[in-house]
């Protein structure tokens, strides 16, 4: 009796705290301008190191964009053309680069 209760009780604390979970991190609100653009490209690069590369925000760009974050092709992501694709990829590059400064770290 006593294991059940023990059993019953973790299950219903556990589902309580996956219920609570968000599903999905929200996007953060970006200015898809200029001067974000170049934010993203000084950050992720998108040329290919002799000057060559896809003008800042144009589709091209932003297709190397999310093949450089290993997003691309992938359903979640936001369309390219909407204020929302910016705040996924900024959020995203925050991502990388904390995971990247941990990495320095050790």
């Amino acid at each position: 009796m006593f294991r059940w209760l023990t059993l019953s009780l973790a299950v219903a604390s556990t589902l309580g705290c996956v219920a609570t979970a968000p599903l999905q991190p929200e996007e953060q609100s970006v200015a898809c301008d200029e001067a974000w653009y170049g934010s993203v490209e000084q950050r992720l690069g998108t040329g290919d190191g002799q000057g060559h590369g896809p003008d800042l925000g144009s589709a091209e760009w932003k297709s190397v964009v999310e093949f450089r974050l290993g997003v691309r092709d992938d359903l979640s992501v936001p369309d390219p053309a909407s204020a929302e694709w910016c705040g996924y990829i900024e959020q995203r590059l925050q991502q990388r680069q904390a995971s990247q400064g941990a990495l320095i770290q050790l």
